[in-house]
């Protein structure tokens, strides 16, 4: 508990001065025009988003606030795959790569799809 926090809050000029005997630093990041999270299903895209960095102990902390909004990750099948599928199964590209997209991009599903 920091001595003066209480129900009437405390001074911010107090407040970073304490931190800053502490250790511990607050920056913005300005000009940020978008952040993005990915993970293997979605992007969560900020794109008002408003980034601090709080430096403790030598470690660096981001906040992120802002409106995310969830993207889903299209699925990217390289043209390689797509003519491997085409030549092992004799069909046009076009349908190999409709059905590496239906296999998830799992070559060997493809070809026994396309192949059955």
């Amino acid at each position: 508990m920091f001595p003066g926090v209480g129900g009437r809050g405390m001074n911010p000029a107090k407040m970073k001065q304490m931190m800053k005997q502490m250790g511990i630093s607050i920056d913005e990041i300005s000009d940020v025009e978008q952040v993005i999270i990915r993970t293997p299903e979605v992007d969560i895209v900020f794109n008002d988003a408003n980034v601090t960095v709080m430096n403790a102990q030598g470690a660096d902390t981001y906040q992120v606030v802002g409106t995310p909004e969830k993207v889903p990750r299209k699925l990217e099948i390289p043209d390689d795959d797509v003519r491997l599928v085409a030549e092992q199964t004799g069909v046009s590209e076009s349908e190999a790569r409709k059905a590496l997209e239906k296999a998830n991009g799992d070559l060997a599903e493809a070809i026994l799809a396309l192949s059955s």
